[in-house]
């Protein structure tokens, strides 16, 4: 009995001594661990290393950087330059020769059109400047009759009436010949037509052409379009949250489509009123007027919203690793000196520089914006400003090994 007891007892212990040194072995374990975790966005550079690599060091500067905004739009003129060509009284589309792109001057005949109401309409006008002449002269021959108290005064206050309702009438249908393009001082009875021209009101290239010959075409319809591209302007859609950011002057720099070399303009005016999908049209004028240049090209703009006082770094100081935007900075003695008293090495390195994740904002100049961790200490801390995807190339081979 005596013996089982302690056969127990020796086994007891003999567990126990296990676990103390199961549990012992795992915690050595971890803390190389923590301390590789610690060291894996850190490197090390020798003397001989430091100057091979030209590495240059500064810090995080105060710069006045433009801010931009990204928008879309499209190139368009202004109403005064785009015309719709219609018939004030309908006809049959006797002749014209435009075609879309056609190149036309101010007062050039671009149609004829016939129908019959042209007949009725200069042959009332014709009539009516008859009954005016003749009003024109009982009302004077009445005048003088009343001088001479031959005539009564209602005599001549009928001529009177006659004379100035024959007026309006030969004005009245004066102006609707004017209104065809026909000039009243030509009509006469050896004159008359069924046929008027079309001429066009502005210089410009034709953009749609609705007719053939032959169409009757009523005073609704639109026959032609033409456009005077000399003025054009680009008018950019912006959202909502960007309002605020924009003011009448700033210069927008942007690219129509297969074009590389950006055109400048300049922000004239800004919409009023915010549409359906939450944006708003701004309207800019061209610095450099091209002719070549067509209404309804797509176009991406950039407009400068004016600059900041921003932190900024050179834009050789940042690099590009797996999507993210990082950069080096420079340990200082006893943050690395932890590190070297862990190891138990001997350390030969003189340098010791860590990489740390930034945002990036616009640049200008050669310099960036950025947005430091909140931790980090841009006025004691120095930054690799050159040759930093040197320092990365050593990190990344090191992690290898």
């Amino acid at each position: 009995m005596k013996l089982l007891v302690k056969y127990l007892s020796i086994s007891i212990a003999l567990i126990c001594l296990s676990l103390l040194v199961s549990c012992g072995g795992k915690t050595t374990s971890d803390e190389p661990a923590a301390s590789h975790s610690e060291k894996e966005n850190t490197t090390e550079f020798t003397q001989a290393q430091y100057e091979t690599a030209r590495i240059e060091l500064g810090k995080v500067q105060r710069k006045q950087i433009s801010g931009t905004t990204k928008v879309n739009g499209m190139l368009d003129v202004p109403p005064q330059q785009k015309v719709s060509i219609s018939v004030p009284l309908g006809g049959f589309l006797k002749s014209s020769s435009l075609l879309q792109g056609s190149r036309v001057t101010k007062g050039q005949v671009i149609a004829t059109i016939e129908n019959l109401e042209f007949i009725k309409l200069q042959q009332d006008y014709v009539e009516a400047k008859n009954q005016f002449e003749f009003a024109q002269t009982d009302y004077q021959r009445q005048q003088q009759l009343a001088v001479e108290s031959v005539n009564a005064m209602k005599a001549l206050q009928q001529s009177k009436t006659t004379f100035i309702s024959w007026e309006v009438k030969v004005s009245s249908l004066g102006e609707q010949l004017k209104v065809l393009g026909m000039n009243p001082s030509t009509v006469s009875p050896t004159t008359i037509s069924s046929l008027i021209q079309l001429y066009a009101p502005i210089n410009g290239y034709v953009t749609k052409v609705n007719v053939n010959i032959g169409k009757y075409v009523n005073p609704t319809d639109i026959l032609f379009e033409i456009v005077d591209t000399e003025h054009l302007h680009a008018e950019l859609t912006v959202f909502e949250k960007d309002v605020p950011k924009l003011r009448i002057g700033q210069k927008v720099r942007f690219t129509l489509a297969n074009e590389t070399v950006a055109r400048t303009a300049t922000v004239y005016l800004l919409g009023r009123e915010i549409s359906a999908d939450r944006t708003i049209r701004i309207h800019c004028h061209i610095d450099k007027e091209d002719t070549n240049l067509l209404p309804g090209m797509y176009l991406q703009a950039i407009v400068e919203t004016g600059g900041a006082s921003v932190n900024a770094l050179p834009n050789d100081a940042i690099i590009d690793y797996q999507g993210k935007k990082y950069i080096f900075y420079q340990l200082k003695e006893q943050a690395h000196s932890a590190l070297k008293d862990e190891s138990k090495e001997q350390h030969t390195s003189e340098f010791h520089f860590a990489m740390v994740e930034v945002q990036i904002g616009n640049s200008e100049m050669g310099y960036t914006e950025v947005t430091l961790p909140l931790d980090f200490d841009a006025a004691t801390n120095e930054v690799v400003v050159k040759n930093a995807y040197a320092i990365l190339s050593k990190m990344k081979n090191s992690e290898e090994e």
